[in-house]
């Protein structure tokens, strides 16, 4: 380990992950008034960047190929005062000497934001084929741009947000492509099985070959992908494999350090993490939402970018702390279509309140007891926020109804308990 320090002197402000949640961090520092010396931490050369469009335009047949750059290194560093340390990633953390260890020098702090996000997860033994890919960073969506472009029979391993959008943008090229999901619909975990199975028409409707039900029992080749093979012994033949089965929070420089991690750093509802000025945000943390009671870890664009800015502005006015409660909201785009989630999906029943899932459009109101939990709603845009409002108030389940039939014009469709 180098024994370069960089000084930050009395109140100083690290930020270790320098993508939204990091980037929102500092600019919530400023903002608040904090005039002390700001470090931002990344482990990518690039300036922060928006990641939400490398699985949607990005991948898009003529779509950009270039991020779009949250702040210009311009506006970080003269108008923000951000001294950058981009290309180090973060190796260790002295929570006790007020340090963290990041390419190959040691930052001290007075104040620290964690933002260190997720790494995608890969599928084991696939290190090294050729055509098979993650999708959560610049260089992966470059890398998938580049395989669709050239046509592809594609696999995509995973029918979550990422991978419904990869076939999304397979389609839109009229490539062949085919989503294995190891549970019985897509997004289960999120929305349930019976919304999960609506949402699967939209692939069908689409030209995806849809294998729900099913595991990846290898993939086939010799130095390049060439085939995915089932736990049916079914094989099916690719030259691209897209892998989105989830997220692992990138925890493992945090070890000796002595902060608690469980899925993620974990949080009070202050994002505090354990210890003395330390606080995180973003896909890494794990917190205790108080709006429902609950510790929570969710990998949302506006999750990080809230979550990055009340840390910081915790972290550097701790005697004006304030709790971050939310109403989690994430949207995915799929073959010209819109699907929004907000809040929490339970497993206390669901109604249709306005559409058909068997159709185009639908909204599904998500209860647990007799309280308001989640709205899932497929190209529902002018309903979703005015549901995650009431959601925010902790509106009961019958009022969201009565509501709905106010306020709406199509009758429920459908209850289901």
């Amino acid at each position: 380990m180098s024994t370069a320090t960089v000084r930050t002197g009395p109140g100083s402000l690290v930020v270790v992950g320098a993508s939204l949640a990091g980037l929102r961090a500092v600019e919530a520092a400023r903002k608040t008034g904090f005039a002390g010396r700001i470090t931002l931490i990344g482990d990518e050369p690039h300036l922060p960047y928006d990641r939400p469009p490398l699985s949607k335009e990005l991948l898009a047949p003529g779509g950009p190929t270039d991020p779009v750059t949250l702040r210009s290194r311009a506006e970080l560093v003269d108008e923000l005062g951000v001294e950058l340390l981009l290309g180090a990633p973060a190796t260790g953390l002295d929570p006790d000497a007020g340090v963290v260890h990041a390419g190959g020098e040691d930052v001290a702090y007075d104040a620290l934001v964690v933002a260190t996000g997720a790494a995608a997860r890969g599928l084991p033994g696939t290190e090294g084929l050729a055509g098979v890919h993650v999708l959560r960073t610049l260089d992966d969506a470059r890398a998938v741009r580049r395989a669709l472009d050239e046509g592809a029979r594609t696999v995509v391993v995973g029918a979550g947000f990422i991978g419904s959008e990869v076939a999304s943008a397979a389609r839109k090229r009229g490539s062949p492509v085919t989503i294995v999901e190891a549970l019985p619909a897509p997004l289960v975990r999120s929305v349930g099985s019976d919304l999960g199975a609506a949402l699967a028409l939209l692939h069908t409707r689409n030209g995806t070959a849809l294998r729900c039900g099913q595991a990846v029992a290898a993939l086939e080749g010799t130095g390049r992908v060439e085939g995915v093979r089932l736990a049916d012994d079914t094989v099916i033949e690719a030259d691209l494999v897209v892998v989105g089965i989830g997220a692992v929070p990138r925890t493992d420089w945090l070890a000796g350090s002595g902060l608690p991690v469980d899925d993620g750093v974990v949080c009070d509802e202050f994002l505090r993490a354990g210890a003395p000025g330390v606080y995180a945000a973003g896909d890494v943390v794990r917190w205790h939402n108080p709006l429902f009671d609950r510790s929570m870890r969710v990998e949302h664009w506006s999750s990080a970018a809230e979550q990055g800015a009340r840390a910081a502005r915790n972290a550097v006015s701790p005697a004006d702390a304030q709790p971050y409660a939310t109403v989690p909201y994430f949207w995915s785009d799929w073959y010209g279509s819109r699907v929004q989630f907000a809040g929490v999906a339970t497993h206390d029943g669901y109604e249709i309140v306005s559409g058909d899932p068997a159709g185009d459009h639908f909204v599904a109101l998500y209860r647990e007891g007799d309280r308001l939990t989640g709205v899932l709603t497929l190209n529902g845009q002018r309903h979703v926020m005015k549901y995650r409002r009431l959601i925010a108030q902790r509106a009961r389940f019958d009022e969201a109804i009565a509501f709905a039939r106010t306020s709406a014009p199509t009758r429920p469709a459908s209850t289901a308990s």
